[in-house]
């Protein structure tokens, strides 16, 4: 934790960072019983990807939770930190969508007093994944909130949530971090100036991809595997080898991340249930435990199909960002590549294509997001936008 406190993570967020502070010294001024201003029961973070909106989220939580605004070195901010602490509920959509089943449970949990006598602080991450049945029940609780309940909802935008309960929320907007901030940001953890700033360049904003680029080669090696397609695309066969190798990237990536999350879950539900253990009533929890299981495969397979997109997602915009530079140098607008590694490339293409078509490009790449969006065949979708990125 740094000399700033709990706020210290947060990367090229000073205004958001000033915000939340004064809301943390009116929420201490109203336990109280002091008048304040500044503090209310429901908060939307918003942001790009990357931005640090949960970082964010949490890191409020922490100060309002902390009985000295947020320090950073007293166990209440340690437990925030870990997800241990009594009085917050963290909410992390596993799947595509997140129901209105889980989202009463969590509503009914939240009205309860907090153990500690300050705030019952709710954090729900990816809170636009709730479904329009989830959203409305998460609307009743915010319109009639209890005493002690904050709600922290965290979203890409203020529209991805129903009208209704963005106008009941206080908004906090992140913007994208200037990739010096990142860089410094990743130096100061040990990384390499250099390899910081490229990093930083790579992952065009987002602070959690920069520090991957940057400590993870698998990672790296993922993106180069990426940047080299534009280069490779000379024909039919040539785009639809291409499509399969990105998806099949996708997939091996988001496989080895359900591997590492899926079996832990699973064996700390069975020892919940007792399995394994002897005695009056293990056969019923046994019995219990069989349709728990059920329903933790069944979202454990939902987060499998969305880490995939996401994965898919992420190359997609590499792409893009590959055919945006070639822009850039066609242009000559000086901006800064995000291409970092593959300049010579960059230069290749922008002297055999026209501007017009690197802009057909970026479109293809977008649109082929947008039929991941609505559940196309993955392997379809990109068999098409690799067809027109070689035309």
């Amino acid at each position: 934790m740094t000399s700033d406190g709990v706020f210290g993570d947060l990367v090229g967020q000073d205004a958001v960072v000033e915000q939340l502070r004064r809301a943390a010294v009116a929420a201490a001024a109203v336990l109280r019983g002091e008048p304040a201003t500044g503090m209310t029961h429901a908060w939307l973070f918003t942001g790009p990807p990357g931005s640090g909106r949960s970082v964010a989220a949490r890191a409020f939580a922490a100060a309002l939770l902390c009985r000295d605004a947020g320090c950073g070195r007293c166990g209440s901010c340690h437990q925030v930190r870990a997800g241990t602490h009594a009085d917050l509920m963290l909410v992390r959509p596993d799947g595509l969508s997140y129901g209105v089943k889980r989202t009463r449970e969590l509503v009914m949990r939240a009205a309860g007093a907090p153990s500690g006598g300050r705030w019952q602080v709710v954090l729900f991450e990816d809170a636009d994944r709730a479904t329009e049945q989830a959203a409305n029940a998460l609307l009743k609780a915010i319109e009639e909130p209890a005493p002690r309940t904050v709600w922290l909802l965290c979203a890409p935008s203020a529209e991805e949530l129903v009208t209704t309960i963005r106008s009941r929320c206080r908004l906090v907007v992140l913007r994208t971090p200037p990739s010096e901030a990142i860089a410094a940001a990743l130096a100061a953890e040990g990384v390499d100036p250099g390899r910081a700033e490229r990093a930083a360049r790579a992952a065009q904003g987002h602070i959690g991809r920069a520090r991957r680029l940057a400590t993870d080669p698998e990672a790296a090696a993922h993106r180069d595997g990426v940047l080299a397609v534009p280069g490779r695309l000379t024909g039919v066969g040539t785009a639809l080898a291409a499509a399969a190798t990105l998806v099949k990237a996708a997939e091996t990536e988001a496989a080895a991340v359900t591997t590492e999350l899926d079996e832990p879950e699973r064996d700390a539900m069975r020892r919940a249930y007792g399995e394994g253990s002897t005695g009056k009533g293990v056969a019923k929890a046994v019995r219990g435990a069989a349709g728990a299981l059920r329903e933790l495969e069944d979202r454990q397979k939902s987060r499998a199909t969305r880490l995939k997109r996401d994965a898919l997602d992420r190359a997609l915009l590499d792409l893009a960002a590959f055919y945006r530079d070639v822009l850039a140098v066609q242009l000559r607008s000086g901006v800064e590549l995000a291409s970092a590694g593959h300049e010579e490339q960059v230069r290749q293409i922008a002297g055999a294509s026209t501007p017009e078509a690197n802009v057909r490009r970026i479109g293809a790449i977008m649109k082929c997001r947008e039929r991941l969006e609505v559940n196309v065949a993955p392997l379809l979708a990109v068999e098409e936008m690799t067809l027109a990125l070689t035309r």
